[in-house]
C-alpha cells in the first residue's frame, strides 16, 4: 500500500497537521479509547490466565500473520550475494540457500588445491569417490544421507588445509533402469523390441539425460562440495574403456571363464541376476502369493511339500519323493537314495517311469544330498532347475533337462500337454494330473524361503545359462590378505565381520546380463565354417579390446578356416562397472597425473546393505588391477527407514524426496509426485494412504541446512535410521535459533568494531569470557575428535550443545551488562572481540554440517585485519588452541551458572514471575568473593530477578525463603514471604529431611564398617564421604527451613 493511500489515524489528518476536535468528537474519542483500554486489560488478564499452550498458539498465529512475502533470488547465477542490506527478520531457509552454491562453484572452490608444483599441499589429502547414483530415478532420502555424512567429511577436511577432491558420477544401473523405461514404454502399449535394440537403447539415453539432470540439481541444492569438472558416468568413454581393458585383461588371466551353469532367472526382468540381487523371503507355511505377469486376482500355493509317487518299471512298486515345487517334476533324470538305506537296496540301478512322458528315471545312490531321515529318504533330482540336484547332475553324469522357456512358460521338454503353459499353471496342472494318475499322496505345510527377485519382486527360477563368470576366490584370498594386513579398515565393527565371512566363503559371479542397457560382452563367438561347436564351450569363444584385436585372435583360432565374428548379445552386470569406480574415474587404464595423485581414495562412504554388492568388487579388481587397495576407509552408515521403522517403499507412500524436505510441500502435491513413477492405480491408493497417515499436512519446509544437520544427528553407528521429519523441523528452529543470535550479537558490534588480528586472549577478559573460550576450546577439541573417529551424532551434539546452551544460552545474555554505556572501553571491547571470536569460531565448526546458513552469516562478520578469506569453506577449522584453556575460569563460573539454575528453578517452583530476590550464602571467604564478582552477570542471566545478595552465613537470610543446597558451603535461597502455604512447605521440607536422614543413615552405616579402610579403594571411600558432606550440610539447611516457616505461623 503506497504512503497517500495509508488511512489516518482518528483525529489526525491524512498531511500529519494538528486539527482540532469538536467537544462531540472529543467526548467520542474519549470513549473509543476508554473501550480499548478495557479490552486491552481484559486481553491482558487473559492471556496470564491462559496455559502456555494458548500462548504459543497466539504467537505462531502472530508470526504466521507477519510471513514475510516470498523471496526472489536476484542475484545473477555464479555471482557473490550481495549482503549489504539489514538482516531478514527472521530465518527463511530458501532465501539464506539461494546464490551460495553458484558462487562456490563458479569461483572453483570446490576443486582440489595443490602445491605450486601440482603436488597434494603439506597438511595432506583427503579423496572420496561419490557413491554413483542410478539414473533409473530421482535421489531419495537415503542419498541425502550419504551426501551429508561425505560433504561433512570433505568440508570439514578443507577446512583442516588439506588438498581434498569429492568425485561426483552416475551409474546406469542396467536392470533397473531398463525396467523403468520398458514399464513406461509398455503405457504406450510398445515393447522394446517394438522399437529395436538401437532405437531403445535412444529412449534409455534420453531417460539418462532427463534424470541426471534432476539428480545433479538435487545434489547441488544438498550442498555437495563436488568437483564437477570431473564428473563421471559408467558409460562414458573413458569408464567404457575400462570396462573392456577389466574384462579382457581377466579373460586373460583366467578369472573369467564361460560356463553352461545354473544361474538366477527373473522371468519378469527377462535376465540372469547375481546371488547378492536375490532375496529370501521367509514362510511360515502354506501362503497364496500374487506373481508379477500373472492376473492379480490370482494366487500361487508356495510354503507347502508335495508328495507323490513314482511307479517302479517292471513292477507294482511305487516310490515317494516330495518336493516344495511339483512342476519341476516334467524335467527330473533321477531319483536319490542313501547306498545304506536297507529300503531301497533292492532298487538300486533300477529305473522309475514317468508318468506324463516318455524317460526312464535311473535310482542312483548319493551319501551327500540324501538324508535318510527326513521324508521318505528319497529324492527326485532335477538338476537342470536346482542348484542341489545340479551337483547330484554332475556326480553322477546326468541329463541336464531344461523345462522352461525364458520367458517363464514350458519348452517341449516338459510333454505335450505342458508345453506353453505358465510355469505356476504348470504346478496347478502337474498336481491335478498326479492326483488324476492315481499317484498323488499329499500336500503339507512346509516352511521354507522363496527366492525373491530385489528387482521386480519376481519369483526367482534356477536355469541352466551358458554365461560369463568370474572366479573370485584368488580375488577374495588377495582382498582378504590386504585387510588383515591393516591396509583397509571397515567400520562399524560389525561390517568388518560380515566382510570376512562373506570373502571367506566366496561364490563365482555370473557377470551376464540379457540386457540391452549396458556395456555389451566385449566377447565373440568365432563361427568356423565347416565345423560342428558348442557355443557352451568357452574355447571358440575371444575376447577383444577392439573388434581388430577380436580378429587377429579368430585367426589364429581358426587356422586356414573361413569364418565370422558373432559378438555377444548380453551385456555386463552394472557392478562389474561399478566396481571399477575408484580408478577409473581417475583415467585408469591411462596413468593420468589424477590416478598418479588422488589413488588411492581416503574414504569410501555407503551403506552397508551394498558391502558386498559393491565394495568387495571394488577391493578385488582394485587389488587385482592396480596392486593397490582403493581406499583406506569404508564407513557403512545406516540404512534410513520410515517413522515406523519400515524401509522405504514407494507403494507405502514412504519414499521422501529430499527436495520436498528442503521446500516443503503439502499433501496434495506430495499425492500428485506419486503419479510420475510407474505405480498402478492400486499401489497409487495405498501410497496416498499411508502419506496422509505420516503427513497430514504436508511435509514442512525444512531447508538443508536442517536436513543435513538431522541427518548426521541420527548418524552414531547403528544399522537403522527411524527418520522423523519433525526432528528435522527442530533443527530448523534451531538455524533460526543461529540466525537470530548472530543478528542480534551483530548489534553488539557497533561500526566502530574491528577484530583483533588474532583471535588470542588479550588479558582483559572477564569471569564469563574465559569461560565461553574455554567451553569453545572444548567444544572445538570433540567435534574433531567424533569426527575423526566418525561418530557424527556426537559431533552434531557438540556442537549444538556449544552454540544453544552455551554461547545463546550463556555468555549472549552475560554479555549484556558488560556492553551497556555503564561498562567501560576495556570491558566493552573484551566482551565483543570474545563474541567476534565465538560467532567466528562457532560459524566454522558448524560450517561441515551446516554449509548454507554458516556461508550467510560469516560473510555478514566484519574479517580480521590482513585476513582475505573469501569463504567460511576455506577458513581455518577451529582445533584445540592452548591459549584458550581456561580451567580455573570454567569451575568457577560453572559454580555460578550452577547457582544462577537453581535460583531459576526455586522461582518456577514457586511460580515467581517477577520481583525475584535471590540469596547466595557461601560459608568460605573465596566463594563469597567470586559471587559478589558475578552479581551483574546473575542479574543478567536471571529473568525478573531484582536482586541478588551475598552472604557469609545463615543469619544474612531473611525469614521466609525458600532454599537448596548447591555445595555443602554454597546455598541459593529465593525470597517466597507471603507467596507460599506455610504448612504446605513444611510439610515439603519434612518429607525431604527424611528421605535425607534415610539416605545418610545408609552412607554412615557403609562408612562404620570394620574393614571400610582397609577394603574400600580410596576413590570410592572419598566418594561417600563427599555424599556424606552433602547430605549433612542438606539435612542442616532442611532443618533450618522448617524451624523458619515453623515460625512464621
Amino acid at each position: 500500500m503506497s504512503e497517500a493511500s495509508t488511512p489516518a489515524t482518528p483525529g489526525t489528518p491524512a498531511d500529519g497537521a494538528a486539527t482540532p476536535l469538536t467537544k462531540s468528537a472529543e467526548k467520542k474519542l474519549a470513549k473509543q479509547k476508554e473501550a480499548e483500554t478495557r479490552k486491552a486489560a481484559k486481553a491482558a488478564k487473559a492471556a496470564k490466565a491462559a496455559p502456555p499452550t494458548s500462548e504459543k498458539k497466539a504467537k505462531k498465529e502472530k508470526e504466521e500473520k507477519e510471513e514475510e512475502a516470498p523471496f526472489v533470488n536476484t542475484t545473477p547465477k555464479g555471482e557473490k550475494k550481495d549482503l549489504s542490506q539489514p538482516m531478514a527478520s527472521g530465518y527463511n531457509p530458501i532465501a539464506v540457500e539461494a546464490a551460495w552454491y553458484d558462487w562456490w562453484d563458479a569461483q572453483g572452490f570446490f576443486s582440489p588445491q595443490l602445491t605450486p608444483d601440482g603436488k597434494p599441499k603439506p597438511e595432506g589429502l583427503f579423496v572420496i569417490p561419490a557413491p554413483p547414483p542410478n539414473v533409473t530415478g530421482s535421489l531419495h532420502i537415503g542419498h541425502a544421507l550419504t551426501v551429508a555424512i561425505q560433504d561433512c567429511l570433505i568440508r570439514w577436511n578443507r577446512m583442516l588445509g588439506k588438498t581434498t577432491l569429492f568425485v561426483p558420477g552416475f551409474d546406469h544401473a542396467g536392470i533397473s533402469t531398463q525396467s523403468v523405461v520398458e514399464k513406461r514404454l509398455y503405457k504406450t502399449g510398445k515393447t522394446r523390441h517394438d522399437l529395436g535394440r538401437e532405437k531403445f537403447i535412444e529412449k534409455v539415453w534420453e531417460w539418462k539425460e532427463d534424470y541426471q539432470s534432476r539428480i545433479t540439481n538435487q545434489l547441488r541444492r544438498l550442498g555437495g562440495s563436488y568437483d564437477w569438472n570431473r564428473v563421471a558416468f559408467t558409460m562414458n568413454e573413458t569408464l567404457s574403456k575400462a570396462v573392456i581393458e577389466t574384462f579382457c585383461r581377466l579373460h586373460e588371466d583366467g578369472i573369467i571363464y564361460r560356463a553352461n551353469r545354473l544361474v538366477n532367472w527373473c522371468v519378469q526382468l527377462n535376465t540372469t541376476l547375481s546371488n547378492l540381487e536375490v532375496e529370501q523371503k521367509q514362510l511360515d507355511g502354506r501362503t497364496l502369493l500374487n506373481v508379477p505377469g500373472y492376473d492379480v486376482k490370482e494366487k500361487f500355493e508356495f510354503g507347502t511339500l508335495t508328495s507323490f509317487a513314482y511307479n517302479i518299471e517292471g513292477s507294482d512298486e511305487k516310490i515317494i519323493v516330495a518336493t516344495t515345487r511339483p512342476e519341476t517334476m516334467l524335467g527330473d533324470t533321477a531319483i536319490a537314495v542313501h547306498p545304506e538305506d536297507p529300503r531301497y537296496k533292492h532298487l538300486h540301478g533300477k529305473f522309475a517311469k514317468h508318468p506324463f512322458l516318455d524317460r526312464r528315471i535311473p535310482i542312483v545312490t548319493d551319501d551327500i544330498v540324501v538324508d535318510m531321515s527326513f521324508g521318505t529318504g528319497a529324492v527326485k533330482i532335477t538338476p537342470a532347475h536346482d542348484p542341489n540336484d545340479y551337483e547330484v547332475g554332475v556326480r553322477h553324469n546326468l541329463p541336464f533337462i531344461n523345462i522352461l522357456n525364458d520367458d517363464g512358460t514350458f519348452n517341449e521338454n516338459a510333454g505335450e500337454k505342458f508345453k506353453g503353459m505358465k510355469r505356476f499353471h504348470a504346478r496347478v496342472a502337474v498336481v491335478q494330473a498326479l492326483k488324476d494318475a492315481g499317484l498323488y499322496v499329499e500336500t503339507k505345510d512346509n516352511p521354507m524361503q522363496i527366492p525373491i527377485c530385489s528387482k521386480s519382486g519376481d519369483i526367482i527360477e534356477p536355469i541352466l545359462k551358458p554365461q560369463w563368470w568370474v572366479s573370485c576366490k584368488p580375488l577374495a584370498e588377495a582382498a582378504l590378505e590386504r585387510t588383515r594386513k591393516g591396509e583397509l579398515d571397515i567400520a562399524p565393527k560389525a561390517s568388518e565381520t560380515e566382510w570376512y565371512r562373506w570373502l571367506e566363503g566366496i561364490q563365482d559371479w555370473c557377470i551376464s546380463r540379457q540386457l540391452w542397457w549396458g556395456h555389451r560382452c566385449p566377447a565373440y563367438f568365432v563361427n568356423v565354417e565347416g565345423q560342428e561347436q558348442d557355443r557352451n564351450d568357452g574355447k571358440h569363444w575371444v575376447v577383444g579390446r577392439t573388434q581388430e584385436e577380436a580378429n587377429e585372435k579368430a585367426k589364429k583360432l581358426a587356422g586356414s578356416a573361413k569364418y565370422t565374428l558373432e559378438q555377444d548379445e548380453d551385456v555386463l552386470d552394472t557392478w562389474f562397472s561399478s566396481g571399477l569406480w575408484p580408478f577409473s574415474i581417475m583415467g585408469w587404464p591411462q596413468q593420468t597425473p589424477d590416478l598418479k595423485t588422488f589413488y588411492p581414495a581416503s574414504v569410501l562412504e555407503t551403506g552397508w546393505d551394498i558391502l558386498f554388492f559393491w565394495v568387495a568388487r571394488m577391493v578385488m579388481l582394485g587389488v587385482h588391477l592396480t596392486g593397490q587397495v582403493p581406499f583406506s576407509e569404508v564407513y557403512c552408515h545406516a540404512m534410513i527407514r520410515d517413522a515406523h521403522g519400515r524401509k522405504m517403499s514407494k507403494s507405502l507412500g514412504n519414499v521422501i524426496d529430499p527436495i520436498d524436505v528442503i521446500q516443503g510441500l503439502d499433501l496434495e502435491a506430495l499425492h500428485q509426485k506419486l503419479y510420475e513413477g510407474n505405480l498402478d492405480e492400486r499401489e497409487i491408493h495405498k501410497a496416498k494412504a499411508g502419506q496422509k497417515k505420516d503427513f497430514p499436512k504436508g511435509i514442512p519446509q525444512c531447508g538443508t541446512d536442517a536436513l543435513r544437520f538431522a541427518l548426521c544427528a541420527y548418524s552414531g553407528g547403528g544399522r537403522d535410521i527411524n527418520l522423523e521429519i519433525l526432528r528435522v523441523e527442530g533443527y530448523r528452529k534451531f538455524c533460526n535459533k543461529i540466525f537470530n543470535a548472530t543478528k542480534f550479537a551483530m548489534l553488539k558490534l557497533d561500526e566502530k568494531f574491528v577484530p583483533e588480528p588474532t583471535p588470542k586472549p588479550t588479558g582483559n577478559e572477564s569471569l564469563v569470557e574465559k569461560w565461553i573460550l574455554h567451553k569453545l576450546n572444548l567444544a572445538s577439541e570433540e567435534i574433531n575428535k567424533q569426527l575423526t573417529e566418525r561418530n557424527f551424532m556426537n559431533a552434531t551434539g557438540a556442537a549444538y550443545n556449544f552454540w544453544l546452551y552455551e554461547l545463546c544460552d550463556v555468555y549472549i545474555e552475560a554479555m549484556k551488562p558488560m556492553t551497556d554505556e555503564s561498562a567501560s572501553e576495556t570491558t566493552r571491547k573484551s566482551a565483543q572481540q570474545t563474541l567476534y571470536t565465538c560467532l567466528d569460531h562457532g560459524l566454522r565448526l558448524l560450517h561441515p554440517f551446516m554449509p548454507f546458513v554458516t556461508e550467510e552469516l560469516w560473510q555478514r562478520l566484519p574479517r580480521r585485519p590482513n585476513d582475505s578469506t573469501p569463504s567460511v569453506m576455506l577458513a581455518k577449522y577451529p582445533v584445540f588452541d592452548k591459549s584458550f584453556e581456561f580451567s580455573d575460569a570454567e569451575r568457577d563460573f560453572d559454580l555460578v551458572f550452577s547457582a544462577v539454575k537453581s535460583s531459576r528453578a526455586l522461582a518456577a517452583s514457586y511460580n515467581i514471575q517477577q520481583g525475584l530476590h535471590v540469596y547466595i550464602r557461601a560459608e568460605k571467604d573465596a566463594e563469597a568473593e567470586l559471587f559478589k564478582s558475578q552479581i551483574p552477570t546473575f542479574l543478567a542471566l536471571t529473568k525478573n530477578c531484582k536482586s541478588v545478595e551475598v552472604v557469609h552465613n545463615i543469619g544474612g537470610i531473611p525469614a521466609g525463603c525458600g532454599s537448596e543446597l548447591l555445595t555443602p558451603t554454597i546455598f541459593v535461597h529465593v525470597l517466597v514471604k507471603g507467596q507460599v502455604d506455610i504448612d504446605a512447605e513444611i510439610n515439603k521440607y519434612e518429607k525431604k529431611l527424611a528421605l535425607t536422614k534415610m539416605n545418610l543413615s545408609k552412607v554412615e552405616k557403609v562408612e562404620s564398617q570394620a574393614d571400610y579402610e582397609s577394603t574400600v579403594p580410596a576413590n570410592v571411600r572419598l566418594a561417600n564421604e563427599e555424599k556424606r558432606k552433602t547430605l549433612e550440610a542438606d539435612m542442616k539447611l532442611l532443618e533450618h527451613s522448617i524451624d523458619m516457616f515453623t515460625k512464621m505461623r
